[in-house]
């Protein structure tokens, strides 16, 4: 366990040590959903593993769910796409993003835990809400610089709109459980375009 402990503390020679202390958790947070599970995180497992104090990490984060989302949005966290001048330009550049994460080892699994981490905490499952809102926000603010520019109908619900792209990579990766490429963000984009577009565009 010590060495584990001091392994962790070594990671990343010259950053701060706050900086260090929060990478690390969030870091050991993910390694153990993606080995055991949603259930395997503990303050004490993690703190074992990241070979921080308990302390640190609650004065960081107050609760377990708080913890489990600050990792994931880590790995998937909220975009910021500069005005590209078209649509279609920006859609890809948060799909392709989105698709760098998933990539990734253990983001599957991320993923479907923090999914079932959300149906279970039911009426108490407001900070993930709250992320998957801020995982979406870019998308929408894409979405009406479409309308703005008159590339999008007007008429298009925007919350709606902003599903359609985000789902379809989830659904490849967790569902038919296959890892999604640039082909797929490509034709993604293609039909997301032609769905929210004027006819004949």
């Amino acid at each position: 366990m010590v060495g584990a402990q001091t392994q962790k503390a070594e990671r990343g020679p010259g950053r701060p040590r706050q900086e260090r202390v929060t990478g690390d958790t969030l870091e050991a947070v993910i390694e153990l959903v993606t080995e055991q599970g949603v259930k395997a995180v503990t303050m004490d497992a993690v703190a074992a593993r990241a070979g921080v104090s308990k302390p640190a990490i609650y004065r960081r984060w107050p609760s377990k769910q708080a913890l489990i989302i600050a990792a994931a949005e880590s790995r998937i966290g909220p975009l910021s796409v500069p005005d590209l001048g078209d649509v279609r330009s920006e859609l890809r550049e948060v799909l392709t993003t989105r698709l760098e994460a998933y990539r990734l080892p253990g983001t599957a699994r991320l993923l479907t835990e923090l999914m079932a981490a959300a149906v279970e905490a039911g009426r108490d499952s407001g900070e993930y809400a709250d992320y998957t809102e801020r995982m979406m926000a870019e998308t929408r603010r894409i979405l009406q610089r479409g309308i703005a520019r008159g590339e999008v109908r007007p008429d298009v619900d925007i919350r709606s709109a902003a599903t359609l792209v985000a789902a379809p990579l989830v659904y490849r990766l967790l569902a038919e459980r296959e890892l999604p490429n640039e082909h797929f963000v490509e034709d993604l984009v293609d039909l997301v375009v032609r769905a929210v577009g004027h006819p004949g565009t």
